[in-house]
C-alpha cells in the first residue's frame, strides 16, 4: 500500500483535532475568564530510504534520504493570556488584573479559577452560585480589641455575615486638635462671670461606653492670670446629668481627685507639657491625660459601686503642629477630630479592594476588615488540567500553588465591580479555521490521488 495514504489519514485526524479546538474557543468566546486553546503539529516518523555519507578525498557527502509518514499532534496549549475586563456594577464580581488565580473549595478538594462572577449564599459564604464552590482566603480574627488578617495562617472558607451586629466599643482614645487663641483675655482672682466667660473657651464632643450609650466630653481651657502660656482645662463629663466624678491624671490610679490640668505651650505656640492637679508633668513625646468617670444607669457590679470608665485625652506631641493643641493669635477652633468608641450597628454593606481586602460597612459608622480573599500562582500554568466549571486543577507539571494576597509574588490586583471576559479573539479564530479547512482538504486530496494511482494500478493488466 501507498506511504500517502496514512500520511493522509494522519492529516484528517490531527487536522480534524484542531477544528475541535477551534470549535470550542468559538463556543466560549462569550464564557467568563475562559482561556483559549491552541493546537501545535509536528511531523511523525519518517522512512530512511538511504543513510548519509561522509565525505572522501574523490567524493563529496551524500545526504540521507527518507520518506514522511505523516504528523501528529504536538501539543495542545492552554493560552493564559490576559483577557480584557469589563465592568458589571456588582460587588462581588471580581476580576484580576495580571496573574494570579482564585481559589475554589469542593469538599476537601482545592480548584483553580479566573472566572470572579460570585455571590453569597443563604449563610454568607462568598461562593460560586453557579456551582456552589466557596471562595477561599483569610477571615479577620480580633484579639484585644483589635481586629487583623493573618495572611500566613491556611486558608479557608470567607464569610460575609450581612445583617449581622457590629457590638458597641467603650470610647479609649480621645484625640484633640484645636487652638487656644492667645489673644484671650486672662482672668485675674476674684472676676465676675461675664469675665470668666469671655476667658474660657469650651469644647465639647461625644464619647461612648461599653453597652453604647453616648455621653458629653466637655473641656473647659482658661488663661492663667500672669501666666500668658498656661492654660487651666476643666474635664467635665455628662454635666447635664450632675456629678459623674470625673477625675483627671498623670500618674498612679487614684494620685488625683481632681477634674482639672495645665496646659503649657512654648512661645512658638506649640504644645510644651502637661501637668495635673497632683503636679505629675509631662514634657515629652505624645502627651495625653487620663480621664475617668462614673457610668450613669449602668448596674453596678457585684461588689457594690458604681461602674468606672476611662479614657486618654490625647493632646498631640510636643513641638508640633500636626493634630495638636496649639497656641497661636487666631480665633480658638473646637476640634476633636478623633475618637475610637461606637454604638452598636449592623453590617449593610461592603467593599472590596485590589489587595482583596473586604471590609465592612455598618450602620454606626464604622467600617471593619472583615477577611482578605487568598490568589495563587504557578510555575506552569500552562500544565493545569481544565475541570469544568471555568475551574482548573492541579497536574504533576503544574507545579504546586504559591498561596499569597494580590500584589505578592507577581500576582495580579483584584477589580471589583468587573470581570474578566475570554481572550478569545474571533479574527484569529477564523482565520486558523480557514488554515485548518485547508488543510483537512488538502490531506483528503492526498488519500484520493493516491487511490487513482492504485487504480492505475491494478488496469495494468487487462
Amino acid at each position: 500500500m501507498m506511504r500517502s495514504l496514512y500520511a493522509g489519514v494522519s492529516g484528517l485526524q490531527n487536522h480534524q483535532v484542531r477544528m475541535d479546538v477551534l470549535g470550542n474557543n468559538i463556543a466560549n468566546v462569550n464564557t467568563v475568564g475562559f482561556k483559549k486553546g491552541r493546537v501545535n503539529f509536528q511531523d511523525l516518523i519518517s522512512q530512511s530510504m538511504a543513510g548519509a555519507a561522509r565525505p572522501t578525498d574523490e567524493l563529496g557527502g551524500v545526504n540521507p534520504k527518507q520518506v514522511g509518514l505523516g504528523m501528529n499532534i504536538a501539543a495542545i496549549d492552554t493560552i493564559h493570556s490576559q483577557g480584557s475586563l469589563q465592568t458589571t456594577g456588582v460587588m462581588t464580581d471580581l476580576a484580576i488584573q495580571g496573574d494570579g488565580f482564585f481559589i475554589l473549595r469542593t469538599g476537601n478538594k482545592h480548584l483553580y479559577t479566573r472566572a470572579g462572577a460570585f455571590g453569597l449564599d443563604e449563610n454568607g459564604h462568598l461562593v460560586n452560585p453557579a456551582n456552589g464552590m466557596r471562595v477561599q482566603g483569610w477571615q479577620a480574627q480580633e484579639e484585644g480589641g483589635r481586629t487583623f488578617i493573618n495572611t500566613s495562617a491556611a486558608i479557608g472558607d470567607l464569610r460575609i455575615p450581612v445583617g449581622g451586629k457590629d457590638p458597641a466599643k467603650a470610647t479609649q482614645q480621645v484625640f484633640l486638635a484645636c487652638n487656644l487663641d492667645k489673644r484671650t483675655p486672662e482672668i485675674p482672682a476674684g472676676a465676675g462671670p461675664e469675665t470668666i466667660r469671655e476667658g474660657t473657651w469650651t469644647m465639647s464632643f461625644d464619647i461612648y461606653d461599653s453597652f453604647g450609650n453616648v455621653h458629653t466630653l466637655r473641656v473647659d481651657f482658661t488663661r492663667r492670670a500672669g501666666e500668658p502660656n498656661r492654660w487651666n482645662a476643666t474635664v467635665t463629663v455628662d454635666p447635664q446629668v450632675g456629678n459623674t466624678n470625673t477625675q483627671v491624671e498623670l500618674g498612679a490610679p487614684g494620685n488625683n481627685n481632681a477634674n482639672t490640668f495645665i496646659v503649657e505651650f512654648s512661645n512658638l505656640g506649640t504644645l510644651l507639657a502637661v501637668e495635673d492637679a497632683a503636679g505629675d508633668r509631662l514634657t515629652e513625646g505624645a502627651l495625653q491625660v487620663q480621664v475617668g468617670f462614673d457610668v450613669v444607669g449602668a448596674t453596678p457590679p457585684a461588689g457594690g459601686g458604681p461602674v468606672r470608665q476611662t479614657f486618654n485625652l490625647n493632646l498631640g506631641t510636643v513641638g508640633s503642629v500636626t493634630n495638636t493643641v496649639t497656641q497661636f493669635a487666631e480665633k480658638s477652633s473646637t476640634k476633636a477630630f478623633k475618637q475610637d468608641g461606637y454604638g452598636m450597628g449592623y453590617l449593610e454593606s461592603f467593599k472590596i479592594d485590589q489587595s482583596g481586602v473586604i471590609t465592612g460597612v455598618f450602620s454606626n459608622g464604622n467600617n471593619r476588615e472583615l477577611g482578605q480573599i487568598a490568589l495563587a500562582s504557578f510555575i506552569n500554568p500552562s500544565g493545569l488540567e481544565k475541570a469544568g466549571d471555568n475551574t482548573y486543577a492541579v497536574t504533576n507539571n503544574s507545579g504546586e500553588p504559591n498561596v499569597s494576597p494580590s500584589g505578592i509574588a507577581g500576582k495580579g490586583k483584584i477589580i471589583a465591580g468587573a470581570l474578566e471576559m475570554s481572550n478569545v479573539d474571533l479574527a484569529e479564530q477564523f482565520t486558523d479555521m480557514i488554515v485548518t479547512q485547508r488543510g483537512f482538504q488538502a490531506s483528503s486530496r492526498t488519500i484520493q490521488t493516491s487511490d487513482q494511482m492504485l487504480q492505475e494500478l491494478l488496469t495494468l493488466k487487462r
